[in-house]
């Protein structure tokens, strides 16, 4: 009953408690973040409303509170609080204890442009496969914005795929990986059916789509409150 509850607050603890670690002093970010999470969590809760409302998935009743909302259940709201907080934080220790780790421009900019390619093309192909269609379509514009914005992706890159570590253990829980059922169904008619054992292809573009938009907006407020 309680363990999708349980995995945003694992997902979220250990971050948050060290989010006052004296040096690093992540909390000093705390407004930017949160400013982000919120405009970012709203437009991704909508599209994960709608996409509930169509069956593109849905939500095992067994693993989540009784308590829904724009037909989401309580835990997914929390989701969009927990990951990316504690994704975010992720990146930022890497900068921190790390801050010359980047990939060189012209491989970042040679991968975007590949990237933005590939989901094109798939895209194109794809066009009856809702959770393919607007996952991949605003993997495309994101890519985009990033390519201009290279500094920041340039370092993204790197965190991402530490970032995908966690990712892999809670969304493969999620889509029901050691556990009898899933906690998160998909309508595999709605995306490419390609999945990295519970996973379905698309959730790590997602995860990338959700992370990068949150980063983008925490850097401009950050560089609006220098100016300040």
């Amino acid at each position: 009953m309680y363990l999708y509850l349980l995995l945003n607050v694992a997902s979220i603890s250990i971050p948050l408690l060290y989010s006052f670690h004296r040096k690093m002093n992540f909390i000093r970010h705390w407004k930017a973040v949160f400013i982000s999470i919120c405009i970012t969590g709203a437009c991704f809760i909508t599209w994960d409303s709608l996409f509930t409302l169509y069956g593109v998935w849905g939500f095992n009743d067994k693993y989540h509170l009784p308590y829904q909302f724009l037909n989401l259940p309580l835990e997914e709201w929390l989701f969009f609080l927990c990951i990316p907080y504690a994704s975010i934080f992720i990146h930022y220790a890497l900068e921190y204890y790390f801050p010359k780790a980047s990939i060189p421009k012209k491989i970042t900019q040679t991968l975007t442009v590949l990237l933005i390619l590939t989901l094109a093309i798939t895209v194109v192909y794809n066009t009856d496969k809702a959770y393919s269609l607007v996952n991949f379509s605003l993997a495309i514009i994101v890519l985009s914005v990033g390519f201009f914005k290279i500094k920041i992706i340039q370092k993204f890159y790197l965190s991402f795929l530490i970032i995908l570590i966690p990712f892999f253990i809670v969304n493969g829980i999620l889509t029901g990986s050691f556990i009898d059922e899933p906690i998160v169904w998909y309508n595999n008619n709605e995306n490419l059916g390609i999945r990295i054992a519970t996973i379905p292809i698309e959730d790590i573009v997602y995860a990338f789509n959700l992370l990068f938009i949150n980063l983008l907006f925490i850097e401009k407020l950050k560089s609006k409150s220098k100016n300040v």
